[in-house]
């Protein structure tokens, strides 16, 4: 007797450009490319989807809010780490004023994100704030 599987799991190829993501210099200056002018107009937030060698395999826009924030939402950046498939996950959102200190609000939200993600066997590796000069890494900065 045959039988059908009920799903099957079909990774598709795409052109996203591969890289090697190993510091978080790099990953601000990969991550910059989905900004353009907009990144001292209105707060956006993006994921960076990597393999277990923390190669970049996808990205997301996460949120778009407004000049002083946007609303991240945890389940929505796990829908896209576990539909991916990926073993690891940056985050990224600007600060349109210019200012590279993490909020308690940024602070708070990676931590929730990084437990959230831990369920799936899925590392948050970092959360990067980009300023149009420059960036934080929340990691490097002990804080998350």
């Amino acid at each position: 007797m045959k039988t059908t599987p009920l799903f099957t799991i079909k990774k598709n190829q795409t052109e996203f450009p591969q890289a090697s993501v190993k510091t978080s210099q790099q990953a601000a200056d990969f991550i910059r490319q989905f900004y353009s002018d907009d990144i001292e107009i209105f707060e956006s937030c993006f994921i960076l989807l990597l393999n277990r060698n923390n190669v970049t395999q996808g990205y997301a826009k996460i949120s778009q809010g407004g000049t002083a924030g946007t609303v991240v939402e945890p389940k929505v950046i796990a829908k896209y780490a576990v539909d991916s498939l990926c073993s690891g996950v940056i985050i990224a959102h600007n600060h349109p004023s210019g200012n590279l200190n993490p909020s308690s609000q940024d602070i708070a939200i990676t931590k929730t994100i990084k437990e959230g993600l831990k369920l799936f066997d899925i590392a948050l590796l970092d959360h990067i704030i980009l300023t149009a000069d420059g960036h934080t890494s929340l990691k490097e900065s002990g804080q998350m």
